[in-house]
């Protein structure tokens, strides 16, 4: 049995991720900004820096999950900041604390957008930081975890796509469009979008706390990236609704403003760290991953 903490542990991964890990009779320490409700509960006020990094003495890997969400609103310059500060400054202060307590793995959580626009050019974990506020905001979260590194930790940086869940996240605000006939490609729809269904990027990260061999940096992405009209096409499909409208990017962008460049533009990334470690996924195509994902939601 291991003994897990997580911060970001209430959003959408970090909950499916907690259950996992008490199905496999793992001990989960939830690390949390309000006062703790019970003995596996852990304060911490990134802000200010307090965290006691005592109380981390004995775990056996920390996986952080913070971050507002990107497309929770419009993107302002205020927004934009928030998206900065709800990621590096907490990592910053879970890094120290790692490595203040000689905690062995941190599982720290970052996006593919770490690689800007790829367009149509496969790539995987050994490609560059790409340019863009997206690419800018991975590679500092990243960074943000160097005093664990410096210490000897092994430190896997989990660069997700977007996650395909039976209930929530993208899938939430998608389903009941596309359930409706409103389904569209956006923009020329030859964006890449690189996907991963829920339930295997909850066995990606166990697989990452667990395997002594992974490190560095981890794209937690399925086997097979999709353009966003193979997508869109997909999706009509496992729900079977026609969808053969499209959403121009002059529009896309009148809507939702500068979030619409994560939307219009892409990463073709493939998992090949987690390929070369063993990995092996239960959703390897689109069609899987959706047939998975627009189904009744069960437990992981």
């Amino acid at each position: 049995m291991a003994r897990v903490a997580i911060a970001g542990s209430s959003g959408l991964i970090g909950s499916a991720l907690i259950s996992a890990l008490r199905t496999a009779d793992h001990e989960v320490i939830r690390i949390v900004r309000r006062a703790p409700a019970n003995s596996a509960e852990l304060h911490w006020d990134p802000e200010t820096g307090d965290l006691d990094s005592g109380s981390l003495r004995g775990v056996d890997a920390v996986v952080n999950l913070c971050g507002v969400n990107l497309g929770q609103r419009r993107w302002s310059g205020a927004f934009k900041q928030s998206l900065r500060d709800s990621r590096i400054t907490p990592t910053e202060v879970l890094s120290d604390a790692v490595a203040d307590a000689g905690v062995p793995v941190l599982v720290n959580a970052s996006g593919v957008g770490y690689y800007g626009d790829t367009r149509d050019r496969t790539i995987d974990e050994t490609a560059s930081a790409g340019t863009g506020f997206l690419a800018r905001l991975a590679r500092d979260w990243e960074s943000a975890t160097g005093s664990a590194q410096r210490a000897g930790t092994r430190v896997v940086l989990a660069r997700t796509g977007i996650v395909l869940a039976p209930s929530g996240g993208a899938m939430g605000r998608l389903r009941p469009l596309f359930s409706l006939g409103l389904g569209a490609r956006l923009g020329n729809g030859r964006q890449y979008m690189s996907w991963i269904s829920m339930e295997d990027e909850v066995r990606a990260l166990l697989f990452a706390i667990s395997h002594d061999t992974l490190s560095g940096p981890v794209n937690m992405t399925g086997p097979a990236p999709v353009t966003n009209a193979e997508f869109t096409a997909a999706l009509g499909r496992a729900v079977q609704r026609p969808t053969p409208m499209l959403l121009p990017g002059f529009v896309v962008r009148a809507g939702l403003g500068e979030f619409a460049d994560s939307l219009l533009t892409g990463q073709r990334a493939i998992p090949a760290a987690l390929e070369h470690a063993g990995f092996q996924f239960r959703h390897n195509t689109i069609g899987e991953a959706l047939g998975y994902a627009t189904r009744r939601p069960t437990p992981l």
